[in-house]
């Protein structure tokens, strides 16, 4: 008997299976910081500050760190789905209210990047695959993957120090209003936004150039190519309805993948460029040992991730019928 798919119960499944893979990440962020080494109350009052046994009793008790492991759970959990994520110490505002100001800005720089990589590679790696083994396919192939070896980082610093450092054609530093504001001031925020974007479009560009290519290159050789041409169609036409078309699914998909990736790298490129997004953020936060706002950074990263792939797993369908 013939099984007929139905899009409400595919959709409640992967809801279902990414629900559960949240409440494993809300878990392992809760128990990762509580197994780490050191006394986290002692972090917070400070490791060469003068303090007392019943310092560290009272401030536990005010955390609810002196409560049983399960209880401490509870109260996470009651405290994350209410609203009330914890309190920075570094920043001396609620958790909630750091992570947002912070996030803005990562995907201020991430989302155009995420677009122009994707329409930088699926252009190139269309044109590379169909024109394969000639000098194009090679100058193109071989930029995209020394990009790709570079560690991104490493490429941002070369860019400030280049672009910034010597040539004084980018500012460095942090992006500070100064008093700017309409035109202005989205002029000098994309003055200071256009170096950390072109390298992270290129971080991006180059891994999903070399998955785009081999893509075009299988699907050159399907049965339903041959025909096309064997009916003298132009060769813009089965580039760009027939190959690009059906090549879009694999990108897709390799984007949703890619995002939490391009989400760590993102944070190294942050922290060059002083960019004050997610980056920023941890990078302070760890060097406060302020657990509370580290716990929220990485969970909000988790969110983020776990939507880019749930929203690709629906589109995947869109774009390939075949796939249930």
């Amino acid at each position: 008997m013939q099984r007929h798919y139905h899009p409400a119960a595919g959709f409640l499944g992967k809801a279902l299976r990414y629900g559960i893979v949240l409440l494993v990440v809300i878990a392992l962020n809760f128990l990762i910081p509580r197994v780490m080494p050191g006394d986290p109350v002692k972090n917070i009052l400070g490791e060469q500050a003068y303090y007392t046994a019943e310092d560290v009793a009272a401030l536990s008790v005010e955390l609810g760190l002196d409560k049983p492991i399960y209880q401490q759970f509870g109260d996470y959990l009651g405290g994350l789905f209410g609203g009330d994520w914890g309190y920075s110490y570094l920043y001396m505002q609620p958790v909630l209210e750091a992570v947002g100001g912070h996030l803005l800005w990562t995907l201020v720089l991430i989302l155009p990047a995420i677009i122009l990589g994707a329409l930088l590679a699926g252009f190139a790696g269309l044109v590379a695959g169909y024109f394969r083994k000639t000098s194009l396919d090679i100058g193109l192939t071989s930029g995209f993957m020394l990009i790709y070896a570079m560690p991104h980082y490493w490429i941002a610093m070369l860019m400030l120090m280049f672009f910034s450092f010597n040539l004084g054609w980018f500012p460095m530093g942090k992006v500070t209003s100064g008093g700017l504001s309409g035109l202005a001031y989205f002029t000098d925020l994309f003055w200071h936004m256009a170096l950390p974007l072109l390298v992270v479009t290129l971080f991006k560009a180059a891994y999903d150039f070399l998955i785009m290519r081999n893509t075009v290159i299988s699907i050159c050789g399907e049965d339903y190519i041959l025909m096309a041409r064997a009916k003298g169609l132009s060769r813009g036409r089965i580039l760009f309805k027939h190959i690009l078309r059906n090549s879009l699914a694999p990108l897709v998909t390799v984007t949703a993948i890619q995002f939490g990736m391009l989400f760590s790298g993102v944070l190294l490129v942050e922290t060059v460029f002083s960019w004050p997004g997610m980056g920023t953020l941890i990078y302070e936060a760890i060097g406060a040992r302020d657990y509370p706002l580290i716990q929220g950074a990485f969970l909000i990263i988790a969110v983020c991730v776990l939507l880019a792939n749930m929203t690709a797993d629906l589109l995947y369908r869109r774009l390939d019928p075949r796939v249930a």
